[in-house]
């Protein structure tokens, strides 16, 4: 209980470092898991699904379609016109599920059939298994997504200190902080309590740590934000693990932990899930930089070949490029450095789940990962 209660304490210092966000910022697009290439992602997660036996998208539909978020959802509706954040989030629950695929639920589902049950545990100590999966796995990738869709709804927050007329109605916009607010820790209560219902004391400390990462992750996103142009390449990965790496690692390590595999079992998962998170945020980092279009498109500075570019220009050419910034990191080695990145994590999760027995399910990790490689 302890551990749940240090949990709910970190709920409640997210939804204060989410306001910091602000609309305005540019930071990394943020997705349900999604790749802008749907066509061949969507036959590598469509086929996956088949083999856990639902489609996992609607996973946290239980919790969405409460009475509770359903009142909820009829307040959103008063942003209508505005340019708050949470109406395009409260979009993406409900857009086409060919092009916003809910995917750490499914790798965590995926990662627990490919192990199987651990060889030194006696069956009689477990619930059977449905399809191959423990039922308190299913909870687990259910309660993954949930913190998930938590995150995304926090970070939809406005600083209202950089509004202005064109984001819609000051009252409006503070009622739409509110929402964010009030809703996405709703999630997060509930995901905690499906957390405390596991019994499993590994597991909580692995969570509630992953929902520290992610409030130390805003917190680094925001900072960094203020000082343009002082993020290193390290400091890059380290925060993109925090803010996007950190809960489907651990979250792949706790499926083990819930059928006692070892030691080893739960590090490769873990790899796994690290290194397939941080490929596919530099496969969503790349693709501006990718697209044959003459159109401008919105990037981050903060994306990896923008990092990349900044350390290979240097800080005074860096302040002179600004302006033409696209085009001379397209010219310059920030792109194919990105993904040459991509690629080496890319196959660094193929090497961890290939340590795994043969299975439906491990091909299916591997062709996930395989199609984080592919631009």
């Amino acid at each position: 209980m302890a551990h749940l209660r240090t949990c709910i304490t970190k709920m409640a210092v997210w939804s204060r470092l989410a306001c910091l966000g602000s609309v305005s910022r540019g930071h990394r697009t943020l997705s349900i898991f999604s790749s802008s290439s749907p066509s061949n992602w969507t036959k590598v997660v469509s086929d996956a699904e088949k083999i856990v036996g639902y489609p996992t998208s609607f996973m946290s539909l239980r919790c969405l379609l409460s009475d509770e978020l359903s009142n909820v959802a009829m307040h959103v509706r008063k942003l209508v016109g505005t340019k708050h954040p949470l109406l395009n989030t409260a979009r993406g629950f409900v857009y086409d599920s060919k092009h916003n695929l809910q995917m750490r639920g499914l790798v965590v589902l995926l990662m627990s059939k490919a192990a199987g049950p651990s060889s030194t545990t006696p069956d009689a100590l477990l619930p059977d298994m449905v399809s191959g999966i423990y039922p308190s796995q299913r909870n687990l990738a259910e309660i993954t997504e949930l913190i998930h869709t938590a995150f995304l709804v926090h970070r939809g927050i406005v600083n209202l200190k950089d509004w202005t007329f064109s984001d819609g109605p000051l009252k409006e916009m503070q009622f739409g902080n509110k929402m964010a607010i009030l809703s996405g820790d709703f999630l997060l209560a509930n995901a905690c309590t499906g957390l405390a219902q596991l019994n499993n004391t590994k597991v909580v400390e692995l969570i509630s740590s992953a929902i520290g990462d992610l409030v130390q992750g805003v917190y680094h996103e925001n900072s960094s934000s203020t000082e343009e142009g002082s993020l290193s390449l390290a400091s890059w990965e380290d925060q993109t693990f925090l803010s996007h790496g950190a809960l489907l690692a651990k979250s792949c390590q706790a499926a083990m932990e819930l059928a006692r595999h070892n030691t080893e079992a739960q590090m490769l998962a873990y790899q796994y899930g690290k290194h397939l998170a941080l490929g596919h945020t530099l496969n969503l980092d790349l693709q501006p930089f990718l697209k044959s279009s003459s159109d401008p498109t919105v990037f981050s500075l903060e994306s990896a070949p923008v990092v990349f570019h900044r350390l290979i220009v240097g800080p005074e050419r860096w302040l002179h490029q600004l302006q033409q910034l696209q085009r001379l990191i397209k010219t310059e080695q920030g792109v194919s450095q990105a993904a040459d990145l991509c690629s080496y994590h890319g196959n660094k999760a193929l090497e961890a789940i290939r340590l795994f027995p043969p299975s439906e399910a491990r091909s299916a990790l591997e062709n996930i990962a395989s199609a984080v490689m592919k631009f």
